[in-house]
C-alpha cells in the first residue's frame, strides 16, 4: 500500500503543465549581489525596490529563472556567477516574513539544483524568491591589502 501511494505522490510532482492551456502565475523576484535581503526588507509591505516580475508556471526549473534574471542583469552572465535561490513566505503564525533555502544554480555549470521546478520547492502562489547573485573572483595578481585592493609597490 505504501509503495503505490508514494508512486502516485512522485508522479504528480512531476507532471507537465500544459503552458498553451494553463495561466502563468506571477513570480516576485528580488536580486541582490553578494548577500539575501534581510526579512526586515519585507516586513509590513515595503519590499527592496529591486523587484522584477515574472509570469511563469509552477513546472518552472531554477535554470529557466536563472536565465530570466541574467536577461535583465547583463553583468549576471558571466560565467562561474552563482545565484542561491530563497522562498520568502509570510508566516500563518504572525505578521512577519520566513524564508527557506530552495537551491543554488551556477552560470556556465551543471548543478544539482537547475531542473528543480517551483513545484518541488513548494513554492505556493504568494511566495517571493529572494536571489542572491555573487559575481566569481577573479585573481588580480599578487597579495592582498585589508582594504581588498591589490598591493603595489613603488
Amino acid at each position: 500500500m505504501t509503495a503505490a501511494l508514494e508512486s502516485v505522490v512522485q508522479e504528480r510532482q512531476f507532471e507537465q503543465i500544459d503552458r498553451e492551456k494553463t495561466c502563468p502565475l506571477l513570480l516576485r523576484v528580488f536580486c541582490t549581489y553578494g548577500r539575501h535581503h534581510s526579512l526586515y526588507d519585507y516586513q509590513k509591505g515595503i519590499f527592496p525596490l529591486n523587484e522584477f516580475q515574472i509570469y511563469t508556471w509552477l513546472d518552472a526549473t531554477l535554470r529557466e529563472i536563472t536565465n530570466l534574471i541574467k536577461e535583465v542583469n547583463p553583468e549576471a552572465k558571466e560565467r562561474g556567477t552563482t545565484f542561491d535561490f530563497q522562498l520568502v513566505m509570510p508566516d500563518r503564525f504572525s505578521s512577519r516574513y520566513l524564508c527557506r533555502d530552495i537551491g543554488t544554480t551556477c552560470c556556465g555549470q551543471k548543478s544539482p539544483d537547475d531542473e528543480k521546478t517551483l513545484n518541488l520547492c513548494k513554492f505556493v502562489i504568494g511566495d517571493y524568491m529572494d536571489v542572491n547573485i555573487t559575481l566569481p573572483t577573479r585573481n588580480q595578481g599578487g597579495p592582498m591589502r585589508r582594504g581588498g585592493g591589490p598591493r603595489y609597490r613603488n
